[in-house]
């Protein structure tokens, strides 16, 4: 795709790594900074940052940036949204190399083709409709092109989804198989008892979603306290980003929450019409019944067993749950950031005795020598 629309006078060599660049931060400019050094060290003729972080500037938030004479540029993931997220990060890469090679995009040639000229236009027209393209023309600024989200309303909603998508929530779901296995024997359990078959029947269908709401509430809220997913007050970040943190986690949590409700009331749903016939069902609620009764009474049994039998329990595989939350990854990345500091401040001084030890013995070495000739 660079050969077809950026440059086919070229080979186009791509290197891709994970690294952390910079601990926790909601600024875009020391991401920047830290990707130009990365790239000076690697000798790379572009660099492209594609990062979990959201940043803002000016409460906006930023999209993407581009540095035409450094030649670096970043994707702020949550920028994008969710869906399409892959489709739009090679659109994206596309138009921030193109940005970034300021040579070619002074070259009218570009454009001379018309499927490059209407891949161009979609890029910049169709993909960043709602967003405001800012230039800088400050030669200090870490930026030459920003790409940030004009409304308010349309950038917190690709914000949060793209921050839950970031999370990868389906990722968390295993760890789920425990509390799924321990809900639903207690629910088969109670399947046995024709209370349960009475209180599906009797309850309104608001008073059921109502139940169902508090359940998975509960056991969202129950995850996060007993695996310390809250995020506390930290100096190293702000508060906004704290609770944004947090209502991130509460979201993630949930979409995985509700996909466990559903998979838990199909089981039940199973269940339902393998255990309880359908004469017996009748002669215990005393009125007509159909097939609609059986997704009541199963409903009902998600719900129940939820508030029994899931919990108390905790999930399985505690380091994947962490690394579904953002203040988590932020503190590995923290983390690795200070102790690859740790580890260059260590070199340079090992650096630094070395070089010290070398001009000792050189000064000893001149000294003998001055000696000897003195002797002579």
């Amino acid at each position: 795709m660079l050969n077809k629309y950026i440059d086919s006078n070229y080979q186009w060599d791509i290197e891709y790594f994970g690294h952390p660049l910079t601990g926790i931060t909601e600024n875009s400019k020391e991401v920047m900074e830290a990707l130009y050094e990365k790239k000076e060290e690697k000798e790379w003729d572009f660099a492209v940052c594609l990062t979990d972080l959201p940043l803002f500037k000016n409460h906006s938030l930023i999209v993407a940036e581009a540095n035409e004479e450094k030649r670096v540029s970043l994707i702020s993931l949550p920028g994008l949204g969710a869906f399409p997220l892959i489709k739009r990060i090679k659109e994206s890469i596309l138009l921030l190399v193109q940005e970034m090679n300021v040579e070619k995009s002074k070259n009218e040639d570009l454009m001379s083709s018309d499927k490059n000229h209407h891949f161009m236009r979609k890029l910049k027209f169709n993909q960043l409709s709602p967003i405001l393209k800012d230039i800088s023309d400050e030669k200090d600024s870490n930026f030459g092109v920003r790409y940030t989200v004009k409304s308010r309303l349309r950038g917190g909603i690709r914000m949060i989804t793209g921050m839950v998508r970031a999370n990868r929530p389906w990722l968390l779901f295993p760890s789920f198989i425990k509390i799924l296995i321990v809900a639903f024997t207690t629910g088969v359990y109670a399947l046995v008892f024709p209370t349960l078959w009475k209180l599906s029947h009797s309850y309104e269908a608001m008073r059921m979603v109502l139940v169902s709401v508090i359940a998975i509430s509960l056991l969202v809220f129950w995850i996060i306290m007993s695996h310390s997913l809250w995020e506390k007050r930290d100096n190293r970040y702000s508060n906004y980003l704290r609770k944004l943190y947090n209502g991130t986690t509460i979201l993630t949590l949930l979409t995985t929450v509700v996909l466990y409700y559903f998979i838990l009331f199909v089981f039940f749903i199973a269940a339902v019409f393998l255990l309880i016939p359908m004469d017996m069902l009748e002669s215990q609620i005393n009125k007509p019944i159909g097939y609609s009764s059986y997704f009541q009474l199963a409903w009902m049994a998600t719900s129940v067993s939820t508030f029994i039998g899931a919990l108390g329990s905790s999930l399985e595989n505690e380091e994947v749950v962490l690394s579904g939350t953002y203040g988590y990854r932020q503190r590995q990345r923290y983390e690795l950031v200070r102790e690859a500091q740790e580890e260059k401040k260590e070199a340079t001084q090992e650096k630094k005795e070395a070089a010290e030890k070398k001009k000792e013995a050189a000064d000893r070495k001149q000294e003998a020598a001055e000696e000897k000739e003195a002797q002579v």
